[in-house]
Order: structure tokens, then C-alpha cells, then sequence
């Protein structure tokens, strides 16, 4: 998490100085919600989250590589490139195997926010970011 200069808008967000920033994609199917499994995804959103709120800043298109009972390795191979700006990646749902792949990239799976609000997510996971931080 770098400093960034300047400010921030979008939904829940005002126009201040933050001082920590990080990109977290959101797999969506509606723009709204972590609605999305991983491997269903046919696009991501991509967040600019600070200290102070968050910013919806891209939508990346990507093919989903789960095919029922296997998986397209060059649809997730896309996926990785897509989202390798992200600290994070907010889904409904993702198994272990894609877990581990991208953990080894640096970017953390999250889905403890399956199904709620998206601004709300983000907000709710910065604050626990600094929260741990702190101690």
C-alpha cells in the first residue's frame, strides 16, 4: 500500500487526502453485490480503496475458466493477468486450487463478504486492515 496524492470520489466517498491506497477486484454479476464465484466471472471491477472510502475505477472483461467439471488453465491464466494491479479479490465463492495460485501472486482471495453490498466490503475490510496494522 503506497501513499497516493490528490482525492477520491465515488459512491460513500468524499474529495480528501488519503493516505493509504490499494486496488481490490470484485467479482459481480450486477455491479452491486460479491455476487460472483471466481470461476464464473466474466468481468471484474476493479476498486481503488483508501483509508477514506473507495473508487470504481475499471471493469476488466475476462473469460470464466470453470467448465463444470474442469477448468480452462489459458481463461485463468487471463484472469491473473487482469487483476495482477490487485492486493485483493472480492468473490461469492473460489476454491482451494485457485486460492493457493493466487496467493503465490500476492493477491489474497476474499470471500467473507459473499453476497453484500460491494462499498460496504471494501470499507468494511480497509477498516480491518488498519485495525490490524495498528497492533
Amino acid at each position: 500500500m503506497g501513499d497516493v496524492w490528490g482525492g477520491i470520489t465515488g459512491s460513500g466517498c468524499s474529495l480528501l487526502m488519503a493516505k493509504k491506497s490499494m486496488r481490490i477486484a470484485v467479482a459481480t454479476r450486477e455491479g452491486q453485490a460479491v455476487s460472483e464465484h471466481f470461476g464464473h466471472a466474466k468481468v471484474f471491477y476493479i476498486y481503488e480503496v483508501t483509508d477514506l472510502g473507495c473508487n470504481l475505477i475499471d471493469k476488466r472483461e475476462v473469460a470464466h475458466y470453470c467448465l463444470g467439471g474442469h477448468s480452462d488453465q489459458s481463461a485463468l491464466a487471463g484472469i491473473f493477468e487482469a487483476i495482477q494491479d490487485c492486493r485483493a479479490v472480492f468473490v461469492a465463492k473460489i476454491g482451494d486450487g485457485p486460492t493457493e495460485k493466487l496467493q503465490a501472486r500476492g493477491i489474497d482471495a476474499i470471500s467473507d463478504y459473499a453476497w453484500q453490498d460491494i462499498d460496504t466490503s471494501l470499507r468494511d475490510y480497509m477498516e480491518n486492515l488498519t485495525v490490524v496494522a495498528q497492533l
